[in-house]
Order: C-alpha cells, then structure tokens, then sequence
C-alpha cells in the first residue's frame, strides 16, 4: 500500500496470469475461453522468462561498491544494480537495472542466516533506507541484525529503477489544488478531465515501462535479485503494499521462501485489488480519524482544540472551511490539509505533530500550518521523488487489476461513502481515477494461495489500522496455509513491526532467527498510546 505522498493519500495493492480452471455448467464441462487460455500462456512464458533471469543474475552476482554521494547512504551501506528483463516473457530482450544496496549482519559469520529483503510498500516505496536501521542503531532491529544482511531495493519504476513520470514534478507539487469533495457536476467534471490528462501523461512520458508495471513483475523481480544475492531462498519482511508483493511471491516461488513476514495487510482477494479496497480504506480512516479526535478531546489540556470528538470534528470543519474559501498563506487549501492530517490516522507517531500544528493555528500561528502543509517549491529533488512515487502507485494499481471504466460506477460508490465516511472518500477517488482511463492493458489478479513448498509466513497486523483493513490480514491468513497471525488488538497504526510492542517484537525476532512460529494465533494487547 502506498504511504503518504503530497496532495493525495494513500494505497495499493496487485496483478498478473489468470488460472481459470474448466467450469461445470448445467452438467457440461466448459472449457477454458481463448482468453483466459492465453493469459495462462503469457504466465507460463513470464515465470519461464524469470527462471532464465534468475539463472543470469546468479552467475553475475552484484558488483557492490559505496553508495554515491547523493543516494544518502553512508558506509558500511553498498549500494549495486540488478539487471531484470523489461517483459519477462522475452527474457532476452531490453533490460533494466534495479538499484539494490545492504549491509552486512552484525553478528558472527556462524551467526548469519543470509539476506532480509525488505519493502515498505507502496506502489512506489523504496526499500533503500532499510540497512539504516543497523548503521542508526534501531534497538527493534538489533537482534535480527546479528543474523542478517539487510537488503533494500528501488522496484521497478522507482527512484533508481528505471523511473517512471506522469508529469513535470514541479506541476505535481503545485498548490492550492481543487477542493477533492465536490460542490457540483462541474466539479466532478474538473476532475475526470484532470484523471484523463494524468493517465495520457502517463503514456506520453513512460509507455515503454507501463504495460510492465505489475505487482507480478516486481515480484519476479524480487526473485531474480535473491539469486543474484547468492540465495538460494528468499528471506522477505514487506510492510503495506509489500505484504502484497509477498503474498504474490509465496503463490508464484513457493519453493523459493525461507522465511516471510508481512505487516499491515493488503487484502489479496481478487475481487478486492484494487477498486474495492480503496473503498474499504474510505470506511477504515474515517474510524481511524475519530480514534485520533478521541485522543486529541482527551489531551484538551495541552491541545485545547475541545473535550469531545464533536468539538474536535467542528473545528476541523471551521478550518477546512476556511482555507477552501481562502487558501492559508496562499498555498494550503482543503486539498493539502488533507494531505497532512491524514499522517494522524496513518501512524500513531503523527498524533501529536499533528495536533500540535492544529492547536497552534487555532491559537493563530497561521505560518506553523504552512510549514507544515505546504508544498515546498524550491525542493527539486523531494518533488521529483513524490511525483515518481506517485506515477507508480498509479501504473501498478491501474496495470494489475480491471477497474471500473464507467464514471457513473465511481459517482454512486463514492457518493454514498462519502455521507458516513467524508474524510478521505473522495481525495481517494480522484487518486484512483486515472485506472478508468488507463491506456494500456490491464490484468487479471494472482489468485493467491498456498501451493507446495509454502513455508510457515508470519502475519502481523493492527485491528484498527485504516491504510490496509483488518479483515485483509483474515483474508490472506486464511489463504496462505500454516501461517499464524499475531493481532495487535485495539491499535490502528500501519506498521506494527516497527512500533515498541514486546508481546510482537518478541515473537517477529523469535520467527526470523529460528523460524519459530506459535502454535496458535495471537492476540497482543496495544502498543502504547502517544502521550503529548
């Protein structure tokens, strides 16, 4: 799933081959369409196409050198490429490079269990910082650390792999933008007008990389980068979006996973990527915005912005309400207060910079909000960041999956979400939107399962966590066979691994470094509530 990016919000989830099995009907075998016989066809080139890359990349292993200068990445952190097929179902053809780096376990050489590939979601996400935990010294991480080299990456289309655009990074950035909730047709109609204009700019900027921006894809990209890693099983920790990519990878390399854990987890129901579970998300933050209204009522002593969740709410109304009519210091309008209060419901760790930014301008500290909600115009390389992560959260959601291409499917869902659930329903939608005009083919979701040699996965998550909705840890719980889950009981921050929580960092270190799983799912009780 995607994590927060400017002057939007959220999401994602994945793609790839159909496996349509013979239908009964009426008593008569049915067999498979021609469509559905050639979709299966391209996977059985795709995977065969991965194999002949993998087997490459192995050979050649990584050529790692220091990180440039630039990438911000300090010794001992290397930094190296992985060259991957564009189109796997031609192996032999255009290449690309995917950046890798790593950092070599802490501990002894008996001590060390191989590579922990991490992603932290997504579409768009990179995975580059991830060494940082050993060079910062993250205490959750330290044990883990002794055992592992860790490994990030950019996938494909991201930062350093053979990035991806939509349009000129300082347009994307540009402020005040429209009002998301619409006031009329009119509206409504600015902002078709504006998806179409994005997903042309898509195609016109990057067509050679966008039929092959897939979930599938980076996952088999994953793959070729553990063989060129010199593993032989993969070791794989994905947060949000990445629980996806792992869950695609346990169905499609099986044999190939050691150990797995995923974090905060999209829903892989085919019917839920990726339409459906952005509408799920709608309903999932508007309780996560109250949690948080709730909290900031409770600390009125150090916030004084009201002692309920209704004063709370009023003066969100008041504010939005006035920057739509006059955008504060000229650039934050309802659009870009959203894209900063929305870190509120995301994670826990924004509860208090983001109530303390909101009491501040009730107390009339006006510049504290546009430090603070504003874009900033004059970062150059921030901006093209935020636009390639959101050019490949949009061409990986609109490539995996068929979205509705009718306006009047997208105006009744979300005009009906939007009555209970106002907050993020249609800043949601017109994020989305593009995938209802997307210029090039989309697919078919991996039916994601266990198939033979699926190991023990670790699934961790929130029950309150608005970005990737309980039930989808349920889902992929129930889908991948002897897995357990560890429920974080009445939390709701995305990304629980990373939160102090002994009841989990416990039993995540315990399954990396021993592969030890619990025999039955557990309930931990919440991390601790911030305190201001």
């Amino acid at each position: 799933m995607r994590d927060i990016r400017p002057n939007t919000r959220i999401a994602a989830f994945g793609s790839a081959g159909v496996l349509v099995a013979a239908t009964l009907l009426a008593g008569a075998v049915t067999a498979p369409t021609a469509s559905a016989t050639s979709a299966r066809s391209g996977q059985d080139r795709e995977m065969r196409g991965a194999a002949i890359a993998a087997e490459r990349a192995a050979e050649a292993g990584i050529d790692w050198q220091d990180c440039p200068a630039d990438w911000g990445l300090e010794k001992p952190i290397q930094c190296g490429y992985v060259s991957v097929p564009l189109d796997y179902a031609r192996p032999h053809g255009k290449q690309i490079k995917i950046a890798v780096d790593r950092i070599g376990n802490t501990g002894t050489k008996k001590e060390r269990q191989g590579a922990l590939v991490y992603n932290p979601g997504g579409p768009g996400g990179s995975g580059m910082r991830f060494p940082r935990r050993v060079t910062t010294k993250a205490p959750l991480w330290a044990n883990t650390a002794k055992a592992y080299d860790f490994v990030g990456f950019d996938p494909r289309g991201v930062g350093r792999s053979a990035p991806i655009s939509c349009v000129d990074p300082q347009e994307f950035v540009k402020a005040p933008k429209a009002d998301p909730v619409p006031d009329s047709e009119a509206d409504k109609l600015a902002q078709i007008k504006l998806a179409r204009e994005y997903a042309d700019g898509c195609y016109e900027r990057s067509s050679e990389m966008l039929p092959y921006m897939t979930t599938p894809n980076t996952v088999r990209d994953l793959d070729v980068i553990r063989a060129a890693l010199g593993e032989k099983k993969l070791n794989f920790l994905g947060v949000s979006y990445g629980t996806y990519i792992g869950a695609v990878y346990g169905t499609l390399f099986p044999g190939h996973v050691r150990r797995m854990v995923v974090d905060s987890v999209v829903n892989p129901s085919r019917e839920k990527i990726w339409y459906e579970a952005n509408l799920d998300q709608d309903v999932a933050f508007e309780g996560r915005w109250k949690d948080w209204q709730d909290w900031v009522a409770a600390n009125d002593a150090t916030f004084h912005l009201g002692t309920t969740r209704a004063a709370v709410q009023a003066k969100w109304l008041e504010l939005r309400a006035t920057a739509k009519k006059n955008p504060i210091g000229g650039l934050v309008g309802p659009a870009e207060l959203i894209s900063f209060f929305q870190s509120a419901p995301y994670y826990d760790s924004s509860w208090i910079p983001v109530a303390t930014v909101f009491s501040k301008y009730v107390a009339g500290d006006t510049q504290a909000l546009v430090d603070a909600a504003a874009p900033d115009l004059t970062d150059t390389v921030g901006n093209a960041s935020s636009e390639n992560g959101n050019a490949v959260y949009t061409a990986v959601e609109c490539a995996d999956a068929q979205w509705p291409t009718s306006w009047r499917t997208w105006n009744r869902d979300n005009t009906r979400l939007h009555k209970d659930h106002p907050f993020m329903t249609w800043a949601n939608a017109w994020m989305n939107l593009p995938c209802a005009y997307w210029p090039t083919k989309q697919q078919t979701p991996v039916n994601v399962k266990t198939n033979k040699g699926l190991p023990g996965v670790l699934i961790v998550q929130s029950t309150r966590d608005a970005a990737t909705p309980y039930e989808g840890a349920v889902e992929l719980h129930q889908r991948f066979k002897g897995s357990r889950l560890i429920t974080e009981k009445d939390a709701g921050s995305h990304g629980v691994t990373g939160l102090v929580n002994p009841c989990v960092n416990e039993r995540v270190d315990a399954y990396l470094l021993t592969g030890k799983l619990d025999t039955a799912d557990v309930t931990c009780a919440p991390h601790a509530t911030p305190k201001p």
